[in-house]
């Protein structure tokens, strides 16, 4: 039988049966590594259509929003992972809207001509110098500084133009809603007032003196509010550019070219209100235009172009407060600022089409003066200045306190600040005062925190803080730390009385208004219920929402439009308690202020054109089906 065996495993099929149960094992065996290596190798963190995001791109762009996210948290704190993943997750989600649009738009084979691109990129604000003018080395210095060759950088603002053109031309024309804009001004200038009474806890009726068995009772039942906080006595060096100031020497030649150099930055440009109206024809704008000035005096001319646009498949676009380079159109910005307030231009000819235009409000420019920004550019100087000196110090001084240097032993010749004194985790002395430790902010929290995280005898380490638009560190040691206790009832004796005092007032007060409030709850008038309750009634003055008045308190001003006319209410402020009872309310006509109505619409319009928008870039991302290679995201985020 063996013989018969071994001359059967010569034959070619059972030679093959045998390889194939080989390779079964084989691939069952390590199979699914093969796969899911080959499946993660490729390096792109997303696909949208026929373009992928690759990982050193997408790397470059999250790298660039953590950096602006981390000098947004408070100091002392630490970038989270959580943190990371919703960076990263933004980040890339920006980036796949945009490849979407960019497909969309090549699809479309829309393109933004080269002359409005050059026009664009030449009337940026940062790009320009101190003449006002276009500054090619500017230009390369920004790039430069932001890590952006000159072609990733056109490609970036062409597409952000061609996209804002589609976007234009699908919100163009879209208003609010007449049947949605009349509530919406109606809640918004609406008008309130009420009858009111206040039971101030000062008149309340006089108390009878407590005992002392009393007093004690209530300082038994409050024990946390006597307490004394924990201190701790801390000996602290702040290096900073505030510290080393006075060895900056500033010169006028350097603050005038400093001035030069940013004069741009001090000069706020005019800027004007137009109506607009857009169409692709000669003929019908030149139609319009002669049908936009024969429009009579006295009645609304933007309606009635507006309908005449619609006629003409026309877009009628207003367009506030915009300067010069934020008007679509280098043309039409030229008419606009050269023409009068309420004259009619046009048709004027541009590079999307031709146009008719009135101005309807011009806000003059300004420009800040020498002597005006002075200060500021020395400031700014003296920092920038101070900053290449305290790097090279703050070295010295961590190798220093590396090595074992007390705070005691430090140099005197670094510029640094000591400071030392006993304070609480607030910042404050046993006296109830701020310590004097110096500015900012964030350099002060950021040393009281790190102090209260140590322990008596640590050596101290040196700790940049945090703070806009100055470099600082600081380096700080705990010498003793008080722990907290309760002071005793003898220490505490006259305040104990007062908090007792004020809580039997407090208390008389409540009833004393609960008591009106529930009469008139239960029908008896508002007057009548004041005379009872021994307090005269006052009537507040008419607000609107949101609006704020001295003469009604704020926790009062909360609630007084969620309620009914008639119907009354009681607040406690800090101050006593305040019955109330709304007594009147005004609604106002759109047509009594034609021109306010008319600006909240305008207002509307544009959020509504804002999420018509949204709406579609959320389509084109959804119709472009992004997915996301998840493995190579995580790599770049948490490698």
């Amino acid at each position: 039988m063996i013989s018969s065996f071994r001359r059967a495993l010569d034959t070619w099929y059972v030679k093959g049966f045998f390889l194939i149960m080989v390779v079964t094992f084989v691939i069952w065996g390590i199979g699914n590594d093969v796969l899911r290596l080959i499946g993660t190798s490729s390096s792109y963190v997303a696909k949208i259509g026929g373009q992928t995001i690759e990982a050193p791109a997408f790397q470059a762009e999250y790298q660039r929003a953590l950096s602006v996210a981390t000098q947004q948290i408070p100091p002392g704190q630490e970038v989270t992972t959580e943190m990371k993943r919703q960076v990263a997750d933004r980040t890339l989600q920006r980036m796949i809207a945009e490849a979407s649009m960019t497909a969309l738009i090549a699809d479309m084979h829309l393109q933004t001509p080269s002359g409005v691109l050059a026009e664009a990129v030449r009337g940026m604000p940062v790009f320009r110098d101190a003449s006002g003018r276009f500054s090619k080395l500017q230009f390369d210095q920004v790039l430069a500084s932001n890590s952006l060759t000159e072609a990733r950088f056109l490609q970036s603002v062409r597409g952000e133009l061609t996209s804002n053109q589609l976007l234009g031309a699908i919100t163009a024309g879209v208003q609010a809603p007449l049947v949605e804009s009349a509530p919406v001004y109606q809640a918004v200038t609406q008008k309130r007032g009420a009858d009111m009474v206040e039971f101030p806890f000062a008149r309340a009726p006089a108390i009878a003196p407590p005992d002392e068995a009393t007093l004690r009772r209530w300082y038994d039942n409050h024990p946390d509010s006597y307490v004394t906080p924990e201190y701790r006595r801390i000996k602290a060096v702040i290096l900073s550019t505030k510290s080393v100031a006075t060895e900056v020497p500033v010169t006028d030649e350097e603050l005038h070219a400093a001035y030069d150099r940013a004069k741009a930055g001090y000069i706020t440009p005019e800027k004007r209100s137009a109506q607009v109206i857009a169409v692709q024809d000669e003929a019908k704008a030149r139609k319009l235009f002669d049908a936009w000035r024969a429009v009579p005096a006295g009645t609304d001319d933007w309606v009635a172009i507006q309908a005449a646009a619609k006629a003409e498949d026309a877009v009628a676009l207003p367009v506030d407060d915009a300067s010069a380079e934020q008007f679509p159109d280098p043309d039409l910005a030229k008419t606009v600022f050269a023409a009068q307030t309420g004259a009619v231009s046009g048709p004027i000819k541009g590079g999307l089409g031709w146009f008719v235009v009135k101005v309807t409000r011009i806000t003059p420019g300004s420009e800040k003066t020498f002597e005006q920004v002075k200060q500021e550019l020395t400031d700014r100087l003296v920092a920038e200045k101070a900053t290449d000196i305290v790097y090279p110090r703050a070295n010295k001084l961590d190798d220093l306190l590396g090595n074992g240097t007390s705070l005691d032993d430090l140099p005197g010749d670094m510029g640094l600040i000591a400071v030392a004194g006993t304070l609480d985790a607030e910042g404050k002395t046993a006296e109830g005062e701020i310590a004097p430790l110096p500015d900012p902010p964030e350099l002060r929290s950021a040393l009281i925190a790190t102090a209260f995280q140590m322990h008596p005898g640590d050596q101290p380490r040196l700790i940049e803080a945090k703070a806009a638009g100055a470099l600082a560190y600081f380096a700080v040691t705990v010498d003793t730390v008080t722990p907290p206790g309760t002071k005793s009832f003898d220490e505490v004796k006259e305040q104990v009385g007062k908090d007792w005092t004020f809580d039997q007032q407090r208390r008389a007060q409540n009833l004393a208004a609960t008591a009106m409030m529930t009469a008139v709850q239960g029908g008896q008038s508002f007057a009548d219920a004041a005379t009872v309750a021994g307090v005269v009634p006052h009537m507040s003055p008419a607000i609107t929402r949101g609006q704020t008045e001295a003469a009604i308190p704020p926790e009062l001003a909360r609630i007084l439009f969620g309620l009914k006319k008639g119907e009354a209410t009681m607040v406690e402020t800090s101050q006593g308690f305040v019955v109330a009872i709304v007594a009147e309310v005004t609604d106002q006509n759109p047509d009594q202020d034609k021109a306010a109505f008319d600006k909240l619409r305008g207002d509307l319009s544009r959020n509504v054109a804002q999420d018509y928008a949204t709406v579609f870039q959320d389509a084109v991302r959804l119709r472009a089906n992004p997915r996301i290679n998840q493995a190579n995201v995580d790599q770049v985020v948490q490698p």
